[in-house]
C-alpha cells in the first residue's frame, strides 16, 4: 500500500485539516497535498487550511462552520454568532446580515475561510453560547456598526430588561458589556432598594 494510500485512510469526510495535522501520516506532505488536491480527495479553504468533502445526493456540502473555525483557531474557546441573531430580541432589528462574528481569544480581522468570510473579535470574556442577555447586551456594544433605527432600539430596551431575567441580565452586562453598554443599562437595572452592581468583573 502507497503512503499516499495510508494518508487517504485518515480523512474523514466534512472534516477540516491543517497543513500540520497531515505530517502524522506524511513524511511528504507538500508532495501528497498536491496528490490529494489535483484528484478531489482534499479542497483548500485558505493557505494550510483543507477540507474533505462530505458528500451527497446534490454534490460537496461545504464545512459545517464551527468545525472551520475550530480548526482555523486551533482552538475550542470562540464564540460563532452573527447579527441576525439580534433579530430574535424583539427590540426592532429587522436586517439580515451576511457576517459572521467569531469572539476568539487568539486572532483579530477579517478572514476568509474557502467562500466564507469572518469577522474574528479578540474578547477577554465571552459565553460558550450566546444565551438572549448576550444578545442583547452584544446588540448595545455594536450599536453604532448596525444598519438600523438606533432610537427605535433604544426606545424599545427598557421593555425588553423588564422582560427579562434580571439577575442573569446584570451579569451580562458586566462581564460582556462596554462602557456604553454600561452606560445605557444602567439606569434600566436599579432596584425598588438601590441600583444594581454592573460595574466590570476586575
Amino acid at each position: 500500500m502507497s503512503t499516499l494510500t495510508r494518508l487517504k485512510r485518515h480523512l474523514s469526510e466534512g472534516h477540516v485539516y491543517r497543513r500540520i495535522d497531515l505530517t502524522k501520516w506524511s513524511k511528504s506532505v507538500d508532495r501528497h497535498l498536491k496528490a490529494l488536491l489535483d484528484d478531489g480527495t482534499l479542497k483548500k479553504l485558505r493557505q494550510g487550511v483543507y477540507y474533505s468533502p462530505k458528500r451527497s445526493a446534490f454534490g460537496n456540502t461545504p464545512p459545517e462552520e464551527e468545525m472551520l473555525v475550530r480548526t482555523f483557531l486551533k482552538d475550542d474557546r470562540f464564540l460563532l454568532t452573527t447579527p441576525n441573531a439580534y433579530n430574535s430580541l424583539g427590540v426592532g432589528t429587522t436586517q439580515l446580515y451576511n457576517k459572521r462574528v467569531v469572539y476568539n481569544h487568539k486572532r483579530t480581522g477579517e478572514f476568509k475561510l474557502g467562500n466564507r468570510s469572518f469577522t474574528f473579535r479578540i474578547k477577554p470574556h465571552f459565553p460558550k453560547k450566546a444565551t438572549e442577555e448576550f444578545l442583547l447586551v452584544d446588540l448595545v456594544n455594536n450599536l453604532k456598526d448596525l444598519a438600523e433605527d438606533q432610537e427605535t432600539i433604544l426606545k424599545n430596551l427598557p421593555h425588553k430588561v423588564q422582560t427579562m431575567n434580571k439577575a442573569r441580565l446584570v451579569r451580562a452586562v458586566r462581564e460582556y458589556g462596554g462602557v456604553k453598554a454600561q452606560r445605557i443599562f444602567e439606569p434600566l437595572l436599579k432596584q425598588d432598594n438601590g441600583e444594581r452592581d454592573i460595574s466590570p468583573r476586575p
